[in-house]
């Protein structure tokens, strides 16, 4: 029992373990990011909590942070350091805080009513962590049980709360509560998708925000929690309170989830694609075009032949093409791009005052340009020609794709395109190719880029949980730090000599679908061991991935990813859901083919 006077109610001590570490995300120059603690079940007025204290606040009982449904009540916002996202995003960073925290500021009380989820994981390293959710979408930090007691804890919280395992994922754990002696599921559990519905729908709506809000402390498992509650089975030999198995501490075996992947094969590179003409018919048409496309995704293209072979693969002249065709084709196309740059060249001051849409795609684009591969000769120094090219091509992709206008990242993809064509036209034509690729990237509800983010969170999951279950544990589950790298496909993080040979290889849409994802990958898995075997917290995570910028070698990189595709197609019971994924397998229509029926692929990812 608490210390009680006449007038205050009992608090009944339930449950207590010590040596419990949070894992904060505070710099380490400032505070220690691992703090020691209680973990208790108390009862407050009858009202059970699960509640964290640190070893240095025991002399005050009362948590100094409540949690509810409602967002924005209570919570960690104030303490926990987010990533930032400069507006021209050449660096991820973390944002600094004006007063550091203290470790009174995080205790917490987390009344079991409202748990939602619970995620139990060991690492190979020995340390067994939880990472809960309340019901208003708030986790946790991360509860590091140095001293073993998580089965005690379960047990405990036994009492008050039904635990039911993910189908999804073995070591996810959906919170119901108990209803002593019905046997029925209670109502919280049919109303399971409602529960959760707040917090998917802030990601759906908003994903750019809740990426870089809040919602960017949820790890990756969330997805599991959301399985309609008909596909939930029952408690048993999962159950994270049964009495079976091991006495102490469980060995949570299940570390891949299901997936046994076998070793990774060794992939060699070739050379780059030098010789053109022989590839031609009379006539000029190509005669092996999937045939090139191999050969440039094996080993890229020599920088002379890059000019001719581009336009290709962008889209501006088809494959099929004849060099008459070809001729013609340019004649239009030269004709339609400067009809469209004589629409936005003729646009007096005047007129642009009462244009507030297309003044602000100007005074962006004037601003960018500024600040974009300087470093290039072909950009460098003031009045370059180049620099007025570059204003002009995306002035006029303004007035062939309004609606999309400019956003920040385009003039990073139009660089390298202006560099190889030196050509005004050529480079915008294949512009708005590139852009077919990833206009969506650049969509102001972001859903593209929160459905690759999940797709790569499923990926990564399949090849190395360990390294997943690491990342959950200092809330980088998110992997909002790889929202760069998918955005403008890794522009800002190798060379520009080798994003040129990147980019074709990309373009040629080889092996599989999302072949950028398994480069994404690559990169992850080739710094897991820096990751995992180090002391990293949140902080430092987005410090080391920034501080790759132009560090990673290409090649390796390109071969990693290959493996990794060779790997998973090696893999029998590889799941659905990744191979999707990877164009492996091609999802079952709907049934009910109406629009208000179909929900989009990234919803249908987000319910699996």
């Amino acid at each position: 029992f608490f210390p009680q006077t006449e007038n205050t109610p009992i608090h009944l001590l339930i449950f207590e373990k010590e040596g419990v570490y949070l894992h904060t995300n505070a710099k380490k120059s400032n505070l220690d990011t691992s703090i020691p603690g209680f973990i208790r079940i108390v009862e407050r007025a009858g009202i059970p909590a699960l509640e964290w204290s640190p070893v240095e606040d025991e002399a005050c009982n009362a948590p100094a942070v409540l949690f509810s449904k409602k967002d924005g009540e209570g919570g960690l916002e104030d303490t926990h350091f987010e990533p930032g996202y400069e507006p021209d995003w050449a660096v991820i960073s973390t944002v600094k805080k004006n007063r550091e925290p203290t470790p009174t500021k995080w205790a917490f009380s987390l009344p079991l009513s409202e748990l939602y989820s619970l995620r139990r994981a060991r690492f190979s390293l020995g340390r067994n962590f939880l990472v809960l959710t309340s019901r208003g979408g708030h986790p946790l930090p991360p509860l590091h049980f140095h001293r073993g007691g998580t089965r005690e804890l379960l047990r405990a919280m036994h009492r008050y709360v039904i635990l039911d395992p993910s189908p999804v994922d073995a070591r996810l754990f959906l919170a119901f509560p108990n209803d002593s002696g019905d046997t029925s599921p209670s109502f919280d559990r049919l109303q399971l998708l409602d529960d959760g519905s707040d917090l998917v729908q802030r990601f759906i709506h908003d994903p750019y925000a809740t990426t870089f809000g809040g919602f960017s402390k949820v790890t990756n498992f969330f997805r599991a929690a959301i399985k309609p509650p008909q596909m939930l089975h029952h408690r048993g030999a999962h159950d994270p309170a049964h009495p079976g198995g091991q006495e102490e501490e469980p060995e949570f075996e299940l570390i891949t989830c299901g997936v046994e992947l076998g070793p990774q094969p060794q992939v060699t590179r070739g050379q780059p694609l030098d010789r053109w003409d022989d590839l031609l018919d009379s006539e000029g048409r190509v005669m092996q075009p999937e045939r090139i496309k191999e050969m440039v995704f094996r080993g890229g293209i020599s920088p002379p032949l890059r000019k001719e072979l581009w336009k290709f693969m962008l889209g501006f002249y088809p494959w099929s093409s004849t060099h008459s065709e070809r001729e013609e084709i340019l004649r239009v196309k030269t004709d339609e791009y400067f009809r469209m740059k004589v629409q936005w060249k003729s646009v007096s001051e005047e007129q642009e005052m009462r244009n507030s849409l297309l003044r602000g795609y100007r005074n962006l684009i004037e601003r960018d340009v500024n600040r974009t591969d300087r470093n290039n000769t072909f950009f460098s120094g003031n009045d370059n020609p180049g620099l007025t090219l570059l204003h002009d091509v995306l002035m006029t992709y303004c007035m062939y794709n309004f609606d999309l206008g400019y956003v920040q990242g385009m003039s990073d993809l139009l660089a390298p395109l202006l560099f190889v064509t030196q050509n005004e036209v050529e480079s915008f034509w294949c512009l708005t190719g590139f852009m077919d690729l990833v206009h969506l990237n650049f969509e102001e509800s972001q859903e593209a880029m929160k459905k690759q983010l999940l797709q790569l969170s499923l990926l990564l999951r399949a090849l190395d949980p360990e390294l997943c279950d690491f990342l959950d544990s200092q809330d980088s589950g998110s992997l909002c730090f790889c929202f760069r790298w998918l955005l403008i496909w890794f522009k800002r993080e190798f060379s520009f000599e080798d994003i040129l040979t990147l980019w074709e290889v990309l373009w040629t849409r080889l092996p599989c679908e999302n072949f950028h994802l398994l480069v994404a990958c690559s990169i992850l898995e080739s710094q897991r061991g820096e990751l995992i075997g180090s002391d990293h917290d949140f902080n430092t995570i987005l410090k080391h991935i920034n501080e790759l910028t132009m560090k990673l070698d290409l090649q390796s990189v390109l071969r990693g990813a290959e493996a990794i595709y060779l790997q998973l197609l090696s893999c029998k019971e590889l799941p659905v859901r990744v191979q999707e994924v990877l164009g492996l397998c091609v999802p079952a229509p709907s049934s009910d083919s109406s629009p208000e029926s179909q929900s989009s692929e990234s919803d249908r990812l987000l319910q699996q």
